[in-house]
């Protein structure tokens, strides 16, 4: 039998019912170009990401995430490994995973990664889990897209687990048990943030609430506005589970750049070279200038524009989502380091202060 999930966990920020306002950046490591349009080396890449997460640091940016991918486009399989190296160059910056595929790895093993960059960085790791909307690390690392809800599900109950402290006794179908199993490394201060990025299933919602995560709403695409009842159904499921408050956060793709046009001529070929090559595999309609021009408007799900466009569209949706977070997924692949850089300044710079503006 498994062990009944507990409201143990606690909320990733702030007293119950009191969340601030954090403001993210989120990267998948997307393979950088240099100024003549060549594509970089994996390894030059990755070493780009640690002066973006550095860069983050300086510039007063709240959380720095690295997503989990497996890809040319995205050559970001070990996070942990990079966000070690960040939190040896920075002294307040949280850190954490954009997105972990839970699924296709251990639970023991994430938490002991994360428990280690807990340790490393004087406790500032988080860790958001996902079920793998790009199932590439299924067939990697061996694992049959049949199980996809079965995986998740168990590995979510173990990984609550974990975050108790203590040792643990556990029991499922997708891994070995554990018989009070003690856990190493223990953290300092209690369980790092842990959260569920939902991109628009009902189920991970109820389940973030069940085993009393917060919620991560990643929104890729369409109207924000369809979001708002996953809101309101994780507060509801909160309060039927008997788990205390927890925050919910927003990711979404965007770039911002010195004015709108610049912003929107940078991003739209690579949007759509990319979105071109994923539809292939996710069923993705190839985007238009139209359907771009929607998406970056005031009601689609892109944060591409000037620092004060990007801001007003931020903090409309924080109000909309009753969201407290925001990490802007920024970047695509092909875009250069430079351009990345100039992102991530006027976002700490002139973004953030304005959100903070016009929220109160």
């Amino acid at each position: 039998m498994t062990t009944a999930p507990s409201s143990a966990v606690p909320a990733s920020a702030g007293e119950p019912g009191q969340f601030p306002l954090v403001l993210g950046l989120d990267t998948f490591g997307d393979l950088t170009h240099d100024e003549e349009d060549h594509p970089h080396s994996h390894a030059q890449t990755i070493r780009n990401v640690v002066e973006q997460g550095v860069l983050a640091d300086q510039v007063g940016v709240d959380f720095f995430g690295i997503g989990e991918h497996h890809t040319d486009d995205f050559p970001m399989p070990a996070a942990d490994v990079v966000l070690g190296t960040i939190a040896g160059r920075t002294t307040r910056i949280r850190l954490g995973s954009a997105v972990t595929v839970l699924s296709s790895d251990d639970p023991v093993r994430v938490f002991q990664r994360y428990s280690t960059l807990d340790a490393i960085s004087g406790g500032r790791a988080e860790v958001i889990l996902g079920r793998g909307s790009s199932t590439e690390s299924f067939p990697l690392f061996g694992y049959d897209l049949a199980d996809y809800e079965d995986l998740f599900e168990e590995k979510t109950h173990l990984f609550a687990e974990l975050l108790k402290g203590g040792p643990v006794t556990w029991e499922g179908k997708t891994r070995a048990p554990l018989h009070n199993q003690d856990v190493v490394p223990h953290t300092e201060s209690g369980p790092f943030p842990a959260w569920i990025g939902v991109g628009g299933s009902p189920q991970s919602v109820i389940r973030a609430a069940h085993y009393g995560f917060s919620l991560m709403l990643a929104i890729i695409g369409g109207p924000p506005a369809r979001f708002a009842p996953f809101s309101q159904l994780f507060h509801q499921a909160l309060e039927k589970f008997g788990q205390g408050p927890r925050p919910v956060g927003v990711h979404s793709p965007g770039h911002v750049a010195a004015t709108d046009e610049q912003a929107r001529e940078e991003f739209w070929p690579r949007y759509l070279e990319v979105i071109r090559r994923f539809s292939k595999t996710r069923g993705f309609a190839i985007p238009t200038k139209e359907s771009f021009a929607r998406e970056v408007g005031p009601h689609g799900a892109l944060y591409v524009g000037s620092p004060e466009t990007v801001a007003q569209k931020i903090a409309a949706n924080l109000t909309l989502l009753d969201a407290t977070r925001f990490d802007l997924k920024y970047g695509m692949p092909g875009l250069s380091q430079q351009a990345l850089m100039t992102n991530i300044e006027l976002y700490g710079t002139q973004v953030m202060p304005r959100v903070h503006e016009l929220v109160g």
